[in-house]
């Protein structure tokens, strides 16, 4: 009896000591361990139990048939332990027995993911039952987190999440291992995250019911089975499907609900279907009468009642509230506003009394979600009562800008709140369906801010028909995911190098950076999808672009050489990128770059041919046929993508009109018709009408004066009048004027040439040391001996013709080593970025925001939380401020033109405001809010600026300080222009005006 129980004093000790070992393990680092998938001979098998969710055995298999595309050999999938080779065990805690086994005996410890939402651990276990030596073991905390451990290992292995949908195929290998630590993901950042499938009508909906699922002509249980893979791979779980009237409602194919429970994805609805049901088409106004509560309210809500009893046992979030039908306000008797809200409430009262008989739950233990949306808005604002535990889900402007986040107070309710966010968008000021043109800097800084201001539960992104919006839905999920990878407006850049990394390789990620990132800036200045400046809503024509051609080196030209260069880069890498993954680069990098590019020079070069037309150039023509050439090249390419690619695996994703809009069309051109003998004609900088020949002193005979300052250059257009050939050259008068060209032909093959103009201020007379003397805004009111003129001759066919040429050269000793901004032909144009000095506010300070705005940086005052001032005295002793120094040559009353990011203020007490003054003058408030669909907010959206102006007093000629005051935080300022009154029409500010 003794012996019996000194051996179990024994075996006791061992035992402590055995968990004492392990618990010591654990704690301490975690050694790296090496896995074999794939060897010569052999393969390593998944062990599930048959009692986990299905998502687990779904999960398995996408696994399993990567392994088996990189290798081609597959491991086997089993739900029994009779394995002899490298096994990798995958269950949730509870629900696969071999994992609580583990659990059990202390081989691994899940204290940290235990009862957590979503989360798994992946390690290396040695020995962890009899008949195994070594095993990978995925445990999840719940059934999504266990797939998206199996996931994980996909990712390990080089597989896309994209392998399917953007045929990013896996590098094939003989032999595949895994090197790894133990990890243990975090919770996500966000509780529900996923997208929306909207305006599917030209690609998502035509391509499922015309190539991918033509069995039930419609996306139905088979495509949304491919897009939960997506989702479950990109580590989302929520969805709201496709509702419109060109897709049969989701829970019209029994099919899907129970496919969407396989996957283990969430089904959620959009603002306009209330409890999960799809107005759009289920409502039969046959049948069903009209739709509205105040006079039909129990056939509602028997639709209602239908849907909750159908959906009560499976995952689901119900939108509470209601709009009217077609995404339109809802339908109220009483055209008030209380009457409204009223409505409204009792909408929401009904819906939890259905929800709570339904599901037999209290509706506060029902994920639930109200969306105040457009009008929805209003009723909220206007004190509608909501239960603390429904979602608010807030909604932005449909162009990237978030209407409004929770205030302090609704910061603490139980139901949280979230985001509805869009990248693609069907309605007024304009459509953008086509391409994925949304800023991913401008994403990442407003949903940063939803996630500083507690908007953490929902996240949906409205991605339209999936491609091409592929880069920014991997983003808006990655930062769902785990929003501390982003901390830095920098971190966007580093996200997109990493995914082109993945995608196409170390070698190109640099070179594919540059290239998405330059077409995002422009895509900023204008969507590729409002080139044509028409509006929708009602559908409108082309409009007159806002760029100009004559004014600051031509918007337009400047615009085409950008576009030119990111087609020249793409085209190029394409070329560099391995075959098995030019497909993928085709639908990633290539269509969406081509397509932005010729869609905007299609326009562009209209507005070339237009404006050359009217100054009689025969190069008209060729701007006409360039037009036209880049529209068929987007006809060529969607063809491609559509046909060919993949051979045919996408045909009728890819639309390149959605609505058939103006913008898509091509446009009309003008043609110049000229039979006489071809002469030479001449275009200024500055003017907007050609030079004639047959006007002495012709008022556009004299190009915009050259400032020392600056180093200004300027071009003139040589152009063909007439049919044959002209040959020209070009003699300054003056050593110190420098032409690009002096000499050339035109013909039928180069029927015009632009040429710059630059001065050698080394050897120019230096203007005399005087006291400043006022300059005319248009630098003709110079004083001699501030100003050296002289001309150039353009001498064809024994014609000449002189262009004069006048240069500001003066010699202010104020500015002999001077750093900072001067004035140039009446203005000051400053970068934001680029303060002289800053100086920390007593919350808050200036930061830089990089990858957007027209320069792409922007400045910002954070954080966020920062309490606004709003009291003069208080703004300049507590206020953040940036310091500009700039010199002018004119002093009077002048225009200080802020040019801000849209943003709109997050809640009542923050606001989207700034204040400046030049030199000691008062502080001036600047507010760049905007009052709901007004026409200030259509174009500041059309063109991502809120330009608002302040006037302010420059006291005298010479040195000052121009000052940016924070009185909101987050307010994003882009560009300044100071105008002294010569600012000349144009899209965007001058180029800065710095001093050289």
């Amino acid at each position: 009896m003794k012996k019996l129980r000194k051996n179990n004093l024994i075996k006791n000790v061992a035992v402590l000591l055995f968990c004492f070992q392990v618990s010591l393990l654990i704690a301490q680092k975690q050694t790296t361990s090496n896995f074999t998938v794939v060897a010569e001979n052999t393969v390593t098998s998944i062990l599930i139990d048959k009692n986990d969710a299905k998502v687990v055995t779904i999960a398995s298999d996408i696994f399993a048939n990567d392994v088996e595309k990189i290798t081609g050999k597959k491991p086997i999938i089993s739900t029994k332990n009779n394995q002899s080779t490298p096994t990798i065990i995958a269950g949730t805690i509870g629900k696969n027995k071999w994992i609580d086994d583990m659990i059990a005996i202390g081989k691994i410890d899940v204290s940290k993911i235990e009862n957590q939402w979503e989360r798994y651990s992946v390690q290396i276990v040695e020995n962890p039952m009899a008949s195994l030596d070594k095993t990978l073991v995925v445990v999840g905390s719940d059934r999504r987190g266990t797939a998206y451990g199996i996931l994980e290992l996909s990712r390990k292995i080089g597989v896309s999440p994209w392998e399917w949908w953007a045929d990013v195929t896996p590098e094939k290998k003989e032999s595949l291992s895994l090197t790894l630590e133990k990890e243990v993901s975090k919770s996500p950042s966000v509780k529900y995250r996923g997208v929306f499938l909207n305006d599917e009508d030209w690609g998502l909906q035509r391509w499922a019911a015309l190539n991918y699922e033509p069995e039930i002509g419609d996306i139905g249980p088979k495509t949304y089975a491919k897009v939960f893979e997506l989702l479950l791979r990109l580590r989302a779980n929520t969805i709201w499907p496709a509702m419109h009237s060109s897709t049969k409602p989701f829970y019209s194919y029994p099919e899907n609900k129970f496919v969407a429970d396989d996957y283990a994805i969430v089904i959620g609805t959009s603002h306009a279907e209330p409890m999960l049901s799809n107005i759009n088409t289920e409502w039969k106004h046959d049948d069903m009468g009209e739709y509205r509560y105040d006079t039909n309210s129990e056939t509602i809500k028997s639709l209602f009642t239908k849907r909750v009893k159908e959906t009560a046992k499976l995952e689901g979030i119900y939108t509470t509230g209601m709009r009217g039908e077609h995404d339109s306000p809802m339908i109220v008797g009483e055209d008030d506003t209380d009457a409204q809200v009223s409505l409204l409430e009792r909408v929401i009262t009904d819906q939890r009394a259905i929800l709570k008989k339904e599901t037999k739950k209290e509706p506060k233990n029902v994920p639930q979600a109200f969306v105040p949306y457009k009008e929805v808005l209003n009723y909220y604002q206007s004190g509608l009562k909501l239960p603390e535990d429904i979602s608010l889900v807030w909604t932005d402007d449909n162009y990237g800008y978030i209407r409004q986040l929770s205030n302090p107070k609704e910061q603490k309710r139980s139901g949280g709140a979230g985001v509805y966010y869009h990248t693609s968008y069907w309605g007024r000021p304009h459509d953008y369906l086509w391409l994925n043109s949304s800023n991913p800097v401008l994403m990442w800084e407003e949903m940063s801010k939803a996630y500083e201001l507690q908007s953490r539960d929902i996240w949906i992104l409205n991605c339209g028909d999936i491609k091409p919006h592929e880069y920014n839905i991997e983003l808006f999920l990655d930062m769902a995911w785990n929003i501390d990878y982003f901390k830095e407006s920098s971190s966007i850049k580093n996200h997109t190098k990493n995914w082109a990394s993945r995608e196409f390789g170390e070698a190109s990620a640099s070179k594919i950076t540059d290239v998405l990132f330059e077409n995002n800036r422009l895509a900023y200045i204008r969507r590729p999808e409002f080139m044509a400046w028409s509006q929708v809503e009602p559908v409108t024509k082309e409009g007159e672009t806002e760029l100009t051609q004559y004014h600051y080196g031509d918007e337009v030209s400047g615009r085409i050489e950008s576009y030119q260069k990111i087609i020249d880069a793409t085209e190029n890498i394409y070329n560099e990128i391995p075959v098995f993954r030019k497909d993928a680069f085709y639908q990633l990098v290539y269509y969406p770059v081509i397509g932005a590019s010729k869609l905007n020079q299609k326009w562009l070069y209209s507005f070339k041919n237009k404006f050359t037309a009217k100054q009689g150039r025969q190069s008209a023509n060729a701007f006409g046929t360039l037009s036209e050439e880049a529209y068929d090249r987007i006809t060529k390419e969607t063809d491609n993508y559509n046909t060919a690619l993949k051979n045919g695996k996408w045909n009728h994703i890819m639309t390149m009109s959605p609505r058939f809009l103006p913008v898509f069309a091509q446009p009309a051109t003008s043609n110049v018709t000229n039979i006489e003998k071809a002469s030479l004609g001449l275009a200024l900088e500055g003017y907007q009408m050609e030079v004639n020949n047959k006007v002495i002193n012709s008022y556009a005979d004299v190009l915009p004066v050259f400032n020392s300052y600056t180093n200004s250059t300027y071009f003139i257009d040589l152009f063909a009048n007439g049919k044959g050939t002209v040959n020209w050259q070009a003699k300054p008068k003056a050593d110190w004027i420098l032409l690009s060209e002096s000499k050339g032909t035109l013909n039928a093959n180069s029927l015009e040439k632009r040429i710059w103009v630059s001065i050698d201020w080394s050897k120019i007379p230096q203007g005399e040391n005087k006291k400043e003397a006022p300059l005319g805004h248009d630098f003709q009111l110079i004083p001699p001996s501030f100003k050296v003129n002289s001309a150039i001759d353009f001498i064809s066919e024994g014609k000449i013709t002189t262009i004069g040429v006048s240069a500001y050269n003066p010699k202010f000793a104020a500015l002999n080593n001077y750093k900072g901004f001067v004035e140039d032909k009446g203005y000051v144009s400053i970068n934001a970025e680029n303060y002289t000095r800053k100086k920390d506010g007593k919350e808050a300070n200036w930061t830089l925001f990089e990858g957007m705005g027209y320069t792409n940086k922007v400045i910002t005052a954070l954080p966020r939380t920062a309490t606004p001032l709003v009291d003069m005295e208080e703004i300049k002793a507590n206020s953040p401020v940036l310091e500009y120094d700039f010199y002018t040559f004119n002093f009077g009353e002048v225009e200080v033109n802020l040019q801000a990011v849209p943003t709109h203020a997050p809640y009542n007490g923050i606001g989207v405001r700034c204040a400046v003054s030049i030199d000691d003058a008062t502080p001036v408030f600047v507010d760049f809010e905007t009052i709901g669909r007004s026409d200030e907010w259509k174009e500041n959206v059309l063109k991502n600026a809120s330009v608002k102006s302040a006037k302010q007093i420059v006291n005298k000629a010479g040195k000052h300080t121009l000052k940016i005051w924070m009185v909101d935080p987050g307010v994003m300022i882009d560009q300044v222009l100071i105008d002294l009154g010569g600012w000349k029409k144009s899209y965007a500010f001058p180029k800065e005006t710095v001093k050289k």
